[in-house]
């Protein structure tokens, strides 16, 4: 008799991404007399590549570092998981040291707990973002990990949708999150295998296997806009549309995600044709793009002056937009980070102030 289907379920899609792992480390670019142009990660004590999971307790998480505990060793990789301490409830440490204490109880290793500080930039649930993704990028550095598996549902996706359609970001945020992301240096770093399943599937997971998990006080919390959307504005939206709102949110973001990625490349091809002989900006041959198109160009340009991507809003290049489509003579564009823009002479200056 096989394993009960949401058992199934969840290690099926966790020897996926597995596979991905392996097949990105043996096709990394190679040059005739270098070797490979990146080293791929290794764990220190051995050849085996070293994936991790980032395990809070819940059932998510708990789930996934189940599978990947069953499933790693099969195909010759090391498992291994951290759990991020926040700080921002009573006992938080011993939450974590018991959330290890079950990692290990899974045979996952290494395994360890690491407290971050979280600030106040953003507001709390992007700051305990902010400080937990640093903690898991550092982790993974100091530990060679290939990848690094996140559990978030198909219901953390359509909530990321929603958030992004009450914010009014455009096409990028309705995309949600994506299967595999990752910063400068290890554009792969994270994957996400549950995007596809559902939150039910994974506690029903935890429940058959009789493994212990904890339910966050916070994901409960109306002081948080993601609390209250999944425990007032989805169950609203299911009541008047009827089920299947969830699955179709998952689907909007990856019809979203291939047209941003799409329109990013363009602008990306672009940007190049816009700029003069020195670099600068020029507002005719902005003024000529379709707007999609120019807004990413602005919005790259924007980023590269140093203002916070997480920052900057569609608010924000609306404004900076103006001064190419709209221009009356007005002023600066004060932007994120100490950022501004202007229009000087028939050119689009983007700086630090």
């Amino acid at each position: 008799m096989g394993p009960h289907p949401a058992v199934a379920a969840i290690r099926l899609a966790v020897r996926r991404v597995l596979h991905d792992v392996l097949t990105d480390l043996t096709d990394l670019p190679r040059t005739p007399s270098a070797g490979p142009t990146v080293a791929p990660p290794r764990a220190a004590s051995g050849t085996q590549p070293v994936v991790l999971v980032a395990c809070s307790g819940g059932a998510d998480s708990m789930a996934l570092a189940s599978a990947l505990a069953f499933e790693a060793p099969k195909l010759g990789i090391r498992a291994g998981g951290i759990t991020i301490d926040h700080g921002l409830q009573p006992g938080s440490d011993l939450r974590a040291a018991e959330v290890v204490s079950r990692m290990t109880a899974l045979r996952l290793d290494p395994v360890e707990s690491v407290a971050v500080r979280v600030g106040r930039d953003g507001g709390p649930e992007a700051a305990a973002r902010d400080a937990r993704y640093a903690a898991l990028d550092e982790a993974a550095d100091r530990l060679g990990a290939a990848a690094v598996l996140l559990g978030h549902t198909r219901d953390d996706q359509a909530e990321t949708v929603l958030l992004g359609l009450a914010r009014g970001s455009g096409i990028r945020s309705l995309s949600g999150m994506a299967e595999v992301s990752g910063g400068p240096g290890r554009t792969k770093r994270y994957r996400r295998p549950f995007l596809h399943i559902d939150r039910q599937t994974a506690r029903k997971a935890c429940m058959v296997q009789s493994l212990p998990v904890w339910d966050d006080p916070h994901n409960i919390d109306p002081a948080y806009t993601r609390s209250r959307l999944r425990h007032e504005g989805l169950p609203a939206l299911e009541k008047a549309l009827g089920k299947g709102v969830v699955e179709a949110l998952a689907r909007t973001a990856q019809l979203s995600r291939d047209d941003a990625d799409a329109l990013d490349a363009w602008a990306a091809d672009a940007e190049a044709g816009v700029r003069d002989e020195d670099g600068r900006l020029e507002c005719a041959k902005l003024y000529a793009l379709p707007p999609a198109v120019r807004r990413r160009v602005l919005r790259r340009a924007v980023v590269a002056a140093g203002s916070p991507a997480g920052s900057l809003f569609a608010r924000h290049i609306e404004e900076v937009d103006r001064l190419i489509t709209g221009w009356r003579g007005q002023g600066a564009i004060n932007l994120p980070g100490r950022v501004e823009a202007q229009r000087q002479g028939g050119r689009l200056v983007i700086r630090q102030g």
